[in-house]
């Protein structure tokens, strides 16, 4: 059996522009594409001495004013990697030449609403668009879907998110504040990677709770993604395990006719240092037994994932893959998950 679990890089340089400089982009962007091999070009921010912090630490030749410095500075066939909140994307994306390929970061908007205007502004202007939802591209993501693809499980018929770990919010002062906390900022990772094996649910059901000490507008979640009567789609979080390690948990789960895989995902225990991931599988033998095996995947969600989503969006430009995987157009879908989960809280 063979496992393939890393992407496919570029046959074209595309130079890369970054349009932010938050936390993200040292700790993953950056890392990600010296790891590739990819050519970062420039970088703005609305806080310029960040930028250039950023440039100095990474040699970035190039720090610009301002998007419109940049766009105007830009080569041609320069790729825009856009990192700052939703609330800017647009006002961003009105001002890339058309045609231009963009990388978005997650979430696509603060709703469906805004999720729907970015969607149209791209269309509009021709861009070819994807959502940074990196979780797809994970290696141990990337590797189920290997062997799943090659029906060494069977038919899947149960897909399991469960988080129970202790997050440090205060890691994340900008979105700390935000109403849709949870959903929108944490399990819409997963519910995008369950629709990456899946598609869309027929329906969805789901709660997002509060923490009865803490100022935070959401910090555990249990969601129901309904697709036929013998497929289980779930995911369950909980963020405020504030009481050691010993019961941490942090796994994605795929049961099938034939067999199960289990990943274990360390980046979210003992955060933002992580532990290491474990990929284990099983498949029936001839006797009708199971036994687990442990694979040694290389890289994890950060950074090695963040080469797969601009991997995939350069080789969609240049004619080498044929598709876009989390496009514009298809993260709608997930957005639209995401509505329907406050939907179901709400009532």
């Amino acid at each position: 059996m063979q496992i393939t679990y890393k992407p496919q890089l570029p046959q074209t340089k595309q130079p890369i522009i970054i349009i932010g400089a938050s936390g993200i982009v040292k700790d993953a962007h950056l890392p990600a594409y010296k790891m590739a091999g990819f050519e970062v070009f420039g970088i703005t921010n609305r806080t310029l001495a960040k930028a250039q912090n950023f440039a100095e630490a990474f040699g970035i030749p190039h720090v610009f004013e301002s998007v419109a410095d940049a766009v105007k500075n830009a080569p041609e066939n320069a790729v825009y990697d856009i990192t700052v909140l939703p609330d800017q994307y647009i006002e961003i994306l009105e001002q890339l030449p058309n045609g231009a390929a963009v990388l978005i970061q997650k979430p696509m908007g603060n709703d469906l609403a805004q999720a729907k205007e970015i969607v149209e502004v791209c269309e509009r202007k021709n861009l070819v668009a994807a959502i940074n939802f990196q979780l797809r591209f994970s290696p141990f993501v990337m590797a189920a879907r290997s062997i799943i693809n090659q029906g060494l499980i069977g038919d899947l018929y149960d897909l399991e998110f469960r988080v129970t770990v202790n997050t440090p919010w205060h890691l994340f002062p900008v979105i700390k504040g935000h109403p849709r906390l949870e959903i929108l900022f944490h399990s819409v990772h997963y519910i995008d990677c369950i629709r990456s094996f899946l598609g869309n649910p027929k329906s969805v059901q789901a709660h997002t709770y509060k923490h009865p000490a803490k100022d935070l507008s959401s910090s555990r979640s249990t969601i129901l993604m309904n697709y036929r009567d013998d497929l289980r789609a779930v995911i369950n979080t909980n963020h405020d395990h504030e009481f050691g390690p010993q019961h941490e948990e942090s796994y994605i789960k795929w049961e099938g006719t034939k067999g199960a895989i289990k990943a274990k995902m360390g980046l979210l225990m003992n955060y933002p240092e992580g532990l290491p991931d474990v990929f284990e599988y099983t498949i029936r033998n001839e006797e009708g037994k199971y036994e687990w095996q442990k694979v040694q995947l290389e890289g994890s969600w950060f950074p090695e994932a963040f080469i797969g989503t601009m991997s995939n969006l350069m080789r969609f430009k240049e004619g080498s893959d044929t598709i876009l995987h989390a496009s514009v157009q298809d993260v709608l879908g997930t957005m639209e998950v995401v509505e329907k989960c406050y939907e179901s809280s709400g009532e």
